[in-house]
């Protein structure tokens, strides 16, 4: 037990430490932001390396993965400037409390989240700007998801439980309790979102598949119509923003929906939610890095419907970008078309007006996604703009993307963990907190 204890702290450890050695070179912007990656990249090595020693969690050894390499993609898309020195530092760190939540059980576990969840919010707090005042109902949601985990901690079943659901319902949105995405995608600074897009969902599905199982059956069936009125609402809200950010938190959520029902219809976690929600995450994220590239050029607050004809300007960016939307509609054969497939397939359930509205869901992505894509692709080409094709570093981060979204499309769930976990028994189920 003490050799676990020791390899689950080894894994949340290397980033937290490369995060305190980075500073070593904060003077420098360009050796940090190198210093940073190579961090994610060993982590990566590490968890693989110690995967073998690690308890497999019921949906598998997939997030060890994925988290290391969304901070390398969301590291190498950013521009080296000072102003991004915070961001790449919170990155390291967001990322060793998440695999210290993944790798950790009871009070430890519960202790990284809570710091996590408390980092969030002085971030969100520290970027609240009157001019975005319902930013502050984000702050509020991870502040009742701070509760919730505590509230898991001093109480017993069935109360534990709830609270955990609750929190689950915070880190992967779930309608009411999607403020804090919408948030956390639109307020924090440089690409933080992009990396928050997978982590925060990865902690909830971690949470969600132990503690689903344990919840009454009337939760449940309330889950599932939240669910469902989620991905409409995710979906309806995305066609209607004119704002990239906006519009694929609300896209995230939707298709973030489609895993709560599943979940909530089957009561049994496999790896394939993994799939599913790495898919989701890594794609979005995949997304706000190409557009970081048109706010890098054209300012922070740039207009989308302002940049046209990318398509003939920027070739590389333009063949990568189309990739990413094919992936986000969620076609093959790519990682969230493969996910999706993949819980339906599986899945006892019978078709049903829930099924119908996941599909509806599910084919309204191909109208807002691709009305985006063909936004800045196509459309008259400005004289008054400069146009410059990719940097090396922002090429290598969508293109990682797009590899490992081919990689999930085509692997089986099989390779990331137990095919299918059993309920726990009662003595389990009243033992049941976070992610026991």
């Amino acid at each position: 037990m003490m050799e676990g204890a020791i390899i689950s702290w080894l894994s949340a450890g290397v980033p937290l430490l490369g995060a305190v050695l980075s500073l070593a070179v904060w003077s420098k912007p360009d050796r940090l932001k190198v210093s940073a990656i190579l961090v994610s990249l060993v982590s990566l090595g590490a968890n693989v390396g110690l995967s073998g020693s690690l308890t497999t969690p019921p949906e598998g050894m997939l997030l060890l993965y994925l988290l290391p390499l969304a901070a390398c993609v969301s590291l190498l898309g950013q521009p080296v400037h000072s102003d991004h020195r915070p961001s790449w530092i919170m990155t390291l760190l967001f990322l060793g409390l998440g695999l210290g939540v993944l790798t950790n059980h009871n009070v430890v576990g519960q202790s990284f989240l809570l710091v996590l969840l408390g980092s969030l919010i002085a971030l969100l707090f520290r970027h609240h700007t009157a001019l975005w005042p319902i930013s502050w109902r984000g702050i509020g949601t991870y502040g009742v998801g701070a509760l919730c985990v505590g509230v898991s901690v001093i109480t017993g079943p069935p109360i534990s439980a709830v609270a955990s659901l609750l929190t689950c319902a915070i880190l992967l949105p779930l309608v009411p309790f999607h403020e804090g995405h919408v948030t956390a995608l639109t307020r924090l600074p440089g690409g933080l979102p992009s990396f928050v897009v997978l982590l925060l969902p990865a902690l909830g599905v971690h949470g969600l598949t132990t503690v689903v199982t344990a919840v009454p059956e009337v939760a449940a069936r309330t889950v599932s119509l939240f669910a469902l009125a989620g991905s409409l609402y995710g979906a309806i809200k995305a066609l209607a923003q004119s704002r990239v950010r906006l519009l694929l938190a609300y896209s995230s959520l939707s298709f973030f929906s489609i895993l709560w029902w599943f979940v909530a219809a089957a009561r049994t976690p496999t790896p394939r939610v993994a799939v599913f929600v790495g898919a989701v995450g890594l794609v979005t994220s995949g997304l706000l890095v190409a557009w970081q590239v048109i706010r890098t050029r054209y300012g922070d607050d740039v207009d989308p419907q302002a940049i046209s004809g990318l398509a003939f300007t920027m070739p590389r960016y333009a063949v990568l970008l189309s990739l990413l939307a094919l992936a986000a509609m969620g076609l093959p054969p790519f990682g969230v078309f493969a996910g999706f497939m993949g819980l339906l397939l599986t899945s006892s359930l019978t078709p049903s007006v829930g099924l119908f509205v996941t599909l509806v869901a599910w084919l309204t992505a191909s109208w807002y996604i691709m009305q985006m894509v063909q936004q800045l692709l196509f459309g008259v080409r400005r004289p008054d703009l400069r146009y410059t094709d990719l940097l090396r570093t922002e090429f290598a981060s969508l293109m990682m993307v797009i590899l490992v979204l081919l990689a999930l499309g085509g692997a089986s769930s099989n390779l990331w963990g137990p095919e299918q976990t059993a309920p726990p028994t009662s003595a389990n189920v009243e033992a049941i907190t976070w992610n026991k």
